[in-house]
């Protein structure tokens, strides 16, 4: 096993972008991350990780409020997936809708406990929604009880981006301060993952990182090459036991980010870190 890939947006039927986030924007972001979206089997999906040697967990969607979009059942099909490919999809983040309130806890006790998903994930910008509005507590309360991690998107989004009024989309929902720090300072038994580096704020996702022990970071959605400095500085250096090696595939091809992350000259432990053992460590992977 080379790596694991902690943040993987399945690219099959049931994850067609286009229904699940509109076509008008799904052109733009096409052209933010210049890539192509093709609909593929489940094979061809898996192989795409096969053939790399690299482990993935899943993601699943829900958007539904926000959007008008059904997307409900995709927590299923990414259970669906890690059952068919066990030896490639070892884990899934179930995506819940946090204005469905009750039902989003029932939710998400289903998801772990009737489909075996390992935690919790959010995209506060397309799901509108302030990490620390009290309406949501009990969701964390949930996940607490459930000793599963959470993970808060941060930073910018290609969702929206060159779009007149980016779409509606505010990027204030997924700034780390006061939103996710003021999470983690009330749930210190959360584990708590930030999401991209988070550009703009990402020195505000430094000073979180270093201040609370319950909270790490995964790198996806960035080619490594456009990195801020000082997230490259960090990952080198005194956080690099809290950073994840994440692709946001298909957004970011793993084998783009893994050829120029290991072209930044990090000795090979930071390498090993990042790639696989913090995961293992953080996520409590048995593998």
């Amino acid at each position: 096993m080379k790596a694991i890939d902690v943040h993987v947006h399945p690219s099959t039927a049931a994850f067609d972008r286009k229904c699940m986030w509109g076509p008008e924007l799904v052109e733009y972001v096409s052209k933010y991350y210049g890539v192509e979206y093709k609909v593929k089997t489940d094979e061809e999906m898996a192989q795409d990780f096969r053939e790399l040697d690299l482990k993935a967990i899943l993601i699943g969607w829900d958007t539904e409020t926000v959007s008008g979009f059904d997307t409900s059942n995709t927590n299923d099909d990414v259970a669906r997936l890690i059952k068919k490919f066990p030896d490639v999809f070892i884990g899934g983040w179930a995506m819940i809708d946090p204005w469905k309130g009750k039902a989003a806890i029932r939710e998400l006790e289903r998801c772990i406990k009737e489909l075996g998903l390992m935690g919790l994930k959010f995209q506060q910008a397309l799901q509108a929604f302030y990490p620390n509005d009290r309406r949501f507590y009990p969701l964390y309360e949930k996940c607490v009880e459930l000793k599963i991690p959470v993970s808060f998107h941060t930073g910018t989004t290609g969702a929206g981006a060159g779009m007149p009024g980016g779409y509606g989309i505010r990027l204030s929902y997924t700034k780390p301060i006061p939103y996710i720090d003021d999470v983690a300072a009330d749930f210190p038994d959360l584990t708590i993952i930030m999401i991209h580096p988070a550009w703009p704020w990402h020195e505000e996702q430094i000073a979180i990182l270093l201040h609370k022990a319950n909270v790490f970071a995964d790198l996806s959605g960035w080619a490594p090459k456009y990195f801020p400095e000082s997230i490259k500085r960090e990952v080198g250096g005194r956080l690099q036991d809290k950073f994840m090696f994440g692709s946001d595939y298909p957004e970011i091809p793993p084998k783009r980010w893994l050829d120029e992350f290991e072209g930044f000259g990090f000795k090979p432990e930071v390498i090993k870190k990042v790639l696989y053992k913090n995961a293992q460590r953080i996520l409590n992977l048995k593998i």
